[in-house]
């Protein structure tokens, strides 16, 4: 344990705790979409699983650190491109991702445009934690790779790992409610994951898109809707 008596390692752990918060962001935003698709009563606990399951998810693929490495090797050629394990899992993410929000949007969309005269059918919390799982396969790889690249010590990086997902924890119910709260956001919400998707994808296809672009996109987004918010959130009493 002496390399906890080194300045260098708090810095390290601290660098990269922020990191793997903010790229657990995009967790947090999936989990709060389809968890608000169950029943009040199950949502909780859609939430807490998907999210030890994310960290669970993180520590296995950070234990088999060696196994990932060979996720780079080209495993099959098409379009005179090598795709890696870890390419074609991205890929899949990714159009899971494009595609589930996507659907979502277009059903908010509808649901907002009808009578809405009979509600919703909720989702089976089987298929909503089966959802949950693929994208933390995803997510967590992401995470991982990032994990590995900043710091060298297996410690190190699961107390990044187990600290940041206890934030995430903390703040999910928060999230969530905000966003359901706000039918905006939750449109917001679901764009910056067709963003985020169309991001894997094009990763998956050799094509990297530097993070801070698309986060910098979505963080200015989200600092025009709140200014949004609070305009209406004014000029409501004056109405009334």
């Amino acid at each position: 344990m002496e390399i906890f008596l080194e300045s260098e390692t708090w810095l390290s752990l601290l660098t990269l705790t922020a990191m793997e918060i903010v790229l657990g962001i995009d967790n947090i935003v999936f989990l709060s979409i389809l968890a608000g698709r169950l029943p009040p009563g199950q949502q909780t606990m859609a939430r807490r699983v998907g999210l030890t399951f994310a960290l669970v998810g993180r520590l296995l693929l950070l234990a088999a650190v060696s196994w990932m490495m060979h996720l780079t090797r080209p495993l099959i050629s098409a379009l005179g491109h090598g795709f890696s394990g870890r390419d074609l899992i991205l890929l899949g993410g990714g159009v899971f991702l494009v595609a589930k929000s996507t659907h979502e949007i277009f059903r908010r969309v509808e649901e907002s445009e009808s009578s809405e005269k009979t509600a919703a059918p909720a989702s089976s919390l089987g298929w909503v934690l089966a959802q949950i799982l693929v994208l933390d396969l995803v997510f967590s790889l992401d995470s991982v790779i990032t994990a590995v690249g900043m710091a060298q010590s297996f410690i190190i990086m699961a107390i990044a790992m187990v600290i940041a997902v206890l934030v995430m924890l903390v703040s999910a119910k928060t999230v969530s409610e905000f966003i359901h709260r706000h039918p905006s956001m939750k449109v917001l919400a679901l764009a910056f994951l067709l963003l985020i998707g169309v991001m894997l994808v094009a990763d998956g296809m050799g094509h990297h898109i530097p993070k801070g672009y698309i986060y910098f996109a979505m963080g200015f987004s989200l600092l025009v809707e709140l200014v949004n918010l609070g305009k209406r959130a004014r000029d409501r009493p004056r109405a009334s």
